[in-house]
């Protein structure tokens, strides 16, 4: 078996950039890199770096702030600085194969709407890059085509379905039709399309059929349509409602929810 390359990623605190660099490389390629991260002043981890990763699927569960100090006495294949004072602060790290300078604002400090979820997107996309360049992958084939994607988005019944999923994590057909006050067919119609499209995924339980957001979406897919309800909840406040005066709640244990 190859021996993985080394990476360390550095930042200040090591609470926020350097957290979701080396979550998202290990989720990525962990296959052919072993990942590091630690801070020059470290502080802990930030509560909205375990929230977004977790939001967006990537494991997070052994993630800890760590001092630089920690790997005085190992070698890295690479040092990669995700902000000016590491960068300053560690010039000239010793053992290095290959010295990286990075820079992406933090999140803590950032302005405007979802913070952390534009940082990781940022983030991911470089060590996409990243990982094609210094593995020689072959670029992956697109799994999700952008033009059908906002496609996707533009009819009004079809969006607001994809933001209540959002909004509530998961929705069964007969839940849709009273929030959306829409018969079963045309309902059912759009989200077989969102499946098709794969911007969803379903789970059967029984003879009963649940929707939720795909997992497996790309992190740019899943930062539109995050933001995009996050931004927009009045666009589905008055379907929320409606949702919550359906009374009882299909029991996903009891499985009394009508069939898709």
């Amino acid at each position: 078996m190859a021996t993985k390359s080394k990476v360390l990623f550095l930042c200040t605190g090591n609470s926020a950039r350097s957290q979701i660099a080396e979550a998202l490389l290990r989720n990525l390629a962990g296959d052919s890199f072993e990942v590091f991260s630690a801070g020059t002043d470290p502080t802990e981890v930030h509560p909205q770096t375990l929230a977004v990763l977790e939001k967006f699927g990537i494991p997070s569960t052994d993630l800890r702030s760590k001092n630089v100090s920690e790997f005085a006495d190992q070698r890295f294949d690479y040092v990669i600085s995700l902000c000016d004072k590491a960068r300053l602060e560690c010039r000239t790290y010793p053992s290095t194969g290959k010295k990286m300078d990075w820079h992406f604002e933090d999140p803590v400090q950032r302005r405007g709407p979802n913070p952390f979820e534009v940082t990781l997107n940022e983030i991911s996309g470089r060590i996409s890059m990243f990982v094609l360049i210094e593995t020689k992958r072959k670029a992956p084939k697109v799994a999700l085509d952008p033009t059908q994607f906002f496609k996707s988005l533009t009819d009004e019944l079809r969006l607001r379905c994809l933001m209540l999923i959002q909004y509530e994590g998961e929705l069964c057909v007969c839940e849709m039709m009273a929030a959306l006050q829409d018969e079963q067919p045309k309902v059912s119609r759009h989200l077989a399309l969102l499946r098709k499209n794969g911007l969803l995924v379903d789970r059967r339980q029984g003879q009963w059929v649940y929707y939720r957001i795909n997992p497996d979406l790309p992190a740019w897919a899943k930062v539109v349509l995050a933001q995009t309800t996050e931004n927009n909840v009045g666009f589905i406040e008055q379907s929320i409602h409606q949702l919550e005066a359906m009374g009882e709640r299909p029991n996903r244990i009891l499985q009394h929810c009508q069939s898709a």
